[in-house]
């Protein structure tokens, strides 16, 4: 199993790119917090923080935080609500204004299994209320995402995705992301994630690690 892993990491980090100094040249990180508390039966208060780089642990592109309230219908469908609040400098090794962003979502999520892999579908709609450079624009979104897990062993996991993401403008195609990697459990409520993923633009691709803690806690139990 140590062997399984080695050739996994050396994967990921082994990836060769082109030597010119531009973004697409180079495997950024994405470091993430992502959280989910149940609070009821049936709710669930879902937080996360991301910190985006360019590079490996500089050049900064983004910081993105997302709050929302998650109601489930049953043990295969729920649905989630919520906002985003993010920065985002979309030059790289340039001086130029961020990107401020205020966001609502709505996420319509689907739990299947075949087999012993589990299986979610999830559908999330996006209204962006952007600020650049005392610019205002207001866009919509909708992404389609589907993620696939397996268990490897008692306490870990190995995931793959893919995700769409179609703007409501005249050029629809805004990204396609897909990615794998593996999922740690520390205990019942920790977990720790090693992936990478690769994103198309419509005349661009990026090239990232996924290095994330997700936290699940339970409030159903707790006496005050």
């Amino acid at each position: 199993m140590n062997n399984k892993i080695l050739i996994i990491l050396l994967l990921l980090f082994c990836f060769k790119l082109h030597a010119q100094s531009s973004a697409e040249s180079k495997l950024g990180t994405w470091y993430m917090y992502n959280g989910s508390h149940k609070l009821s039966k049936k709710i669930k208060l879902t937080t996360s923080a991301h910190f985006r780089y360019y590079e490996l642990a500089n050049e900064y592109q983004q910081e993105i935080y997302r709050l929302g309230i998650n109601y489930a219908f049953n043990n295969k469908i729920n649905v989630t609500g919520g906002s985003v609040y993010s920065i985002t400098d979309t030059s790289y090794k340039k001086d130029a204004a961020d990107l401020h962003e205020y966001r609502f979502y709505q996420d319509l999520n689907i739990k299947d299994h075949w087999s012993t892999i589990q299986v979610k579908h999830r559908i999330r709609l996006a209204q962006r209320f952007k600020r650049k450079n005392a610019t205002n624009e207001v866009a919509h979104r909708i992404r389609y995402g589907l993620f696939l897990k397996h268990p490897i062993s008692n306490n870990l996991e190995a995931y793959t995705f893919s995700e769409l993401f179609i703007k409501f403008a005249s050029k629809a195609y805004s990204q396609n992301r897909t990615g794998a990697g593996i999922l740690k459990k520390i205990n019942e409520s920790l977990k720790l994630k090693l992936g990478y993923f690769y994103t198309k633009f419509s005349n661009s691709d990026l090239h990232r690690l996924q290095l994330g803690i997700i936290l699940n806690t339970d409030f159903t139990n707790k006496t005050i």
